[in-house]
């Protein structure tokens, strides 16, 4: 059998790069930004050797993996443990929309009643099919786990396409987090108002949130550490999800007592609280609920390395993600809005949870509310645990190209557990410092759940616009909308959407504006941005990987993974008896 610790310096390239199979590493020496930096090779020869059952599995998996080092020059870290069902738990189980909407329904119901809430899933629910349609595109042509920051760097224009992907791997980190940090607010929050339930006298005070967020944070955080449960739990989470929606809303629907509303309530009255004298601004600015309810619809593209079929497997994630969230979500609203007796009682609840304030005037049972609630507790335990492993995973990948600070320890693949552990905890790290926000503001809540859309919209949009001059010069995958120019169009809308909320969605949420209920995203945004633009020009710009730069790994990597497909075709054709 070919020992690739013998390997023979094909070229000039390969001569700049050494492997070392022993070790399990490739050291990275082939420009002066990519230093030293050791690697970790999934070496599944080895593994067929101790385990010929699953052979020609593997046979597969190092397939893939040469074609993706031959195309990026990128080594394979990660095994592609994850099935195209699993791809559509980690997409919708991030998502979660139904259940997203019932945690955030106090950041919109105030701004135009349910009728803002019903027509906002169908405006929303159109512009993320049109979301994710753009990176559904890029996503089949360039998989890989950095996603929009690999699709920049490879669609812009080479003299910006570092400053621009650096830029795109800010953006989206921070959503990644952001979001993380958003969902685990409002589990939190659900949790004291399950409390607060059983006691009406009870005044729910953010310390007693925090402490939640933290504690349930650091939980969490254990999930992430081992690879091998993650493919199972996100499947198990898009069931729990789905039977918890029907649960949910069947019992909501049998339990009422008394009259339903009126489709005139549910329809047509706008019951605008926020003090906005515009009504058209209110209903603006409550789309943030709606919106934050389909947020993260990258998650998917950022396992593409853990895929067997990714460039066909990750568009059918993201397309079932939004046919699933909208069918659920929109059902759910219009039948748990019929059930709303008193709209001033929800909107003033002491839990501070107005979905459970539904239930228990649906049910008018605090019991049947509590079961309910706790089914939302349990979907949301698995959404957070993929948004752990989605911000791991762009933080990994936006490490292995220098892209932050610490890159050589937040780049690293544990051997033992299989995943990203320095870039999980360093994820967890931020969620952690994002909950003090919760304590300094009345609208907290709401400027971290802008923080979480704005940032992604605005890293789906970079390599969005580059897309749409480039659409005719690049080399499509399986999933390309080019009759009748759908893809273009769903590009356009995407970048108009993006640039529409970003103006809109940074406007207070209720006037008068005072120094405590003002809208901080804006200012979240500038210390964001402050903060790289230094580590961009002290460390950055130096050290930021380019793909030039990943051109002369490719011999060395393809070499070794040649053999271990060799290896393993050895294996399948001379089976021990």
């Amino acid at each position: 059998m070919t020992s690739s610790s013998s390997m023979e310096k094909r070229s000039p390239s390969a001569e700049r790069g050494s492997i070392d199979h022993g070790e399990g590493m490739v050291h990275h020496i082939t420009s002066n930004r990519i230093v030293q930096q050791p690697t970790h090779v999934q070496h599944l020869d080895d593994i067929a050797m101790s385990n010929e059952k699953d052979a020609r599995r593997l046979l597969k998996e190092a397939q893939a993996n040469l074609e993706y080092s031959a195309e990026t020059g990128y080594a394979p870290e990660l095994r592609r443990s994850f099935s195209t069902f699993a791809l559509i738990g980690v997409g919708f189980g991030i998502t979660n929309s139904w259940a997203g909407i019932s945690g955030s329904l106090i950041a919109g119901i105030a701004s135009g009643g349910p009728m803002m809430i019903v027509y906002g899933i169908i405006i929303v629910s159109f512009f993320s099919l049109c979301t994710v349609i753009s990176l559904a595109e890029m996503a089949s042509a360039y998989p890989n786990a950095s996603g929009q920051i690999y699709w920049t760097m490879k669609l812009a224009p080479r003299r910006l396409s570092r400053g621009l992907s650096y830029t795109t791997g800010v953006l989206s980190w921070a959503g990644s987090v952001f979001t993380t940090a958003s969902i685990t607010i409002t589990t939190s929050i659900a949790i004291v108002a399950m409390y607060a339930l059983f006691r009406p006298e009870f005044v729910v005070h953010k310390w007693q949130v925090f402490v939640t967020y933290q504690i349930f944070n650091v939980v969490m955080s254990v999930f992430n550490i081992y690879d091998r449960p993650l493919p199972a739990i996100f499947m198990g989470t898009l069931g729990i999800s789905i039977l918890s929606f029907i649960v949910v809303l069947v019992t909501v629907l049998a339990m009422h007592k008394g009259d339903f509303q009126s489709a005139k309530f549910v329809f047509v009255e706008f019951q605008n609280q926020t003090g906005w004298s515009s009504s058209g601004v209110a209903f603006i600015v409550g789309l943030i609920n709606p919106n934050w309810s389909f947020n993260g619809l990258d998650a998917a593209t950022h396992i593409a390395e853990e895929s067997l079929n990714p460039s066909t497997d990750i568009p059918k994630a993201l397309i079932y993600t939004i046919i699933i969230g909208f069918i659920t979500t929109f059902s759910y609203c219009i039948g748990i809005f019929f059930c709303i007796k008193n709209l001033d009682a929800v909107l003033t609840t002491n839990t501070g949870l107005p979905f459970l304030e539904i239930l228990h005037q649906s049910t008018g049972s605090r019991g049947a509310a509590l079961g309910l609630g706790i089914l939302l507790v349990l979907t949301s335990f698995g959404c957070t645990i993929g948004c752990h492993t989605w911000s791991a995973r762009i933080c990994w990948g936006f490490a292995r190209d220098n892209g932050l600070p610490f890159s050589k320890y937040l780049s690293r693949v544990n051997d033992k557990t299989g995943t990203t552990v320095y870039a999980h905890y360093m994820s967890c790290f931020w969620v952690a410092v994002i909950g003090c926000i919760y304590l300094g503001s009345d609208t907290a809540f709401n400027s971290i759940l802008v923080c979480s859309v704005i940032f992604l919209l605005l890293s789906y949009m970079v390599p969005t616009i580059c897309l749409m001059f480039k659409r005719d010069q690049i080399q499509h995958g399986p999933f390309w909308l080019n009759k009748f120019g759908i893809g273009l169009i769903c590009n356009i809308a995407l970048v108009i959407w993006t640039i529409f909320t970003t103006i809109f969605y940074n406007f207070p949420s209720t006037m008068p504006v005072s120094g405590s209920n003002m809208n901080y995203s804006s200012a979240v945004f500038g210390v964001v941005f402050i903060l790289f633009f230094c580590d961009w020009i002290i460390r950055g710009r130096k050290e930021y990987i380019d793909i030039e730069d990943r051109e002369g790994q490719k011999d060395a990597l393809t070499h070794e993974l040649s053999n271990q497909v060799s290896n393993i075709e050895v294996i399948l054709s001379h089976p021990q008896k």
